[in-house]
């Protein structure tokens, strides 16, 4: 990466003579003021948030990358939203929200714009093909979401395998030795979004580790009576069923009262969501909390320190939390 001195070099002024270009504090001449800029296209230079913060260029603006992918429940995603803005608001920050699809290109679009002191970056998958960039830029960064390795990162993000895992050894404990996971859209597995990946490793390594039959299910939106039938004629033995699909809460109880079913007395049923909505379902659900409020609250706060040199840690879990409610009982059928 090109640094100021690099850019003074190359136009052959001093690298105070470039801030002041930067910043616009001293009055430059037309063409000392070209020859800087012409360098600083020419090297790509892009200044460091510390740095336009010092010329008194810092923007007081944080981008939120926050990419509708398809599979994605929109509701869920915009607490994160809500949760950034008015953690920024107190910190007197604006945030800049970007929906669309923001790979390497868009990040750097962004970035150059020096529009923006910092980013937050979400639906984060394994090998996300932002990291690279995100690792090299001057513009600090948080990602809300764990990709398989955080070296050269800051992230944060519930503990989603210990999440599933919580779920499945709650339903071992009620005697429960058939389970099934209702996940996310089949996109979202093909994406290898990070925290659904973790849900199924962390709910087949609990279920293994109990001796417990499991299988796993992505599921769209529309299709929970075909999945519900699908799972008592693929799965006769099934008592146990763990949900990671917010818009499936409501759709599955009632596919599942249709088709005979008692829901805890003939099957359990634990999910993986905002309190609320396990609170508001037809019947209260036993679930382990998505805590957006807080991961949102987190990322702008770790923000916050980078932007002052604060020394951050790479990766931020947040432990799970478990709510029991009337949605899990021990198991009663032979």
């Amino acid at each position: 990466m090109a640094k100021i001195t690099d850019v003074a070099r190359r136009a052959g002024v001093s690298p105070s003579t470039v801030s002041y270009v930067l910043s616009g504090k001293r009055p430059i001449s037309e063409e000392t003021r070209q020859r800087v800029e012409d360098a600083i296209r020419e090297l790509g230079y892009r200044p460091h948030a510390g740095a336009r913060a010092l010329a008194g260029r810092r923007s007081n603006v944080l981008a939120l990358v926050m990419p509708l992918r398809a599979g994605i429940h929109v509701p869920t995603v915009m607490r994160f939203a809500v949760s950034v803005v008015t953690t920024a608001r107190r910190h007197d920050h604006d945030v800049l929200l970007l929906t669309q699809e923001e790979g390497a290109d868009g990040l750097t679009r962004v970035a150059d714009t020096a529009l923006v002191d910092a980013l937050i970056v979400m639906d984060v998958q394994l090998d996300d093909p932002r990291l690279p960039l995100l690792r090299s830029l001057d513009l600090p960064s948080v990602l809300i979401g764990r990709p398989a390795s955080s070296e050269g990162l800051t992230c944060v993000d519930l503990d989603f395998r210990a999440a599933a895992e919580a779920c499945v050894e709650h339903l071992a404990r009620l005697g429960h030795r058939s389970v099934a996971l209702v996940g996310s859209p089949p996109e979202v597995y093909v994406r290898r979004t990070a925290f659904a990946q973790r849900v199924v490793q962390g709910f087949t390594d609990a279920a293994d580790r109990s001796g417990m039959s499991s299988t796993v299910h992505p599921c769209e939106p529309g299709a929970a009576r075909e999945l519900a039938e699908r799972l008592l004629r693929e799965q006769p033995a099934l008592t146990g069923v763990v949900v990671h699909n917010e818009a499936l809460l409501e759709p599955l109880l009632d596919a599942f009262a249709d088709l005979g079913l008692r829901v805890p007395a003939d099957l359990s049923l634990t999910a993986i969501c905002p309190d609320d909505l396990a609170e508001s379902a037809r019947v209260p659900i036993t679930s382990v909390a998505l805590p957006s409020a807080e991961l949102g609250e987190r990322a702008v706060d770790l923000l916050m320190k980078k932007l002052t040199g604060t020394a951050v840690p790479e990766s931020t879990l947040l432990a799970p939390r478990m709510t029991e409610r009337g949605s899990t009982g021990v198991r009663t059928v032979a």
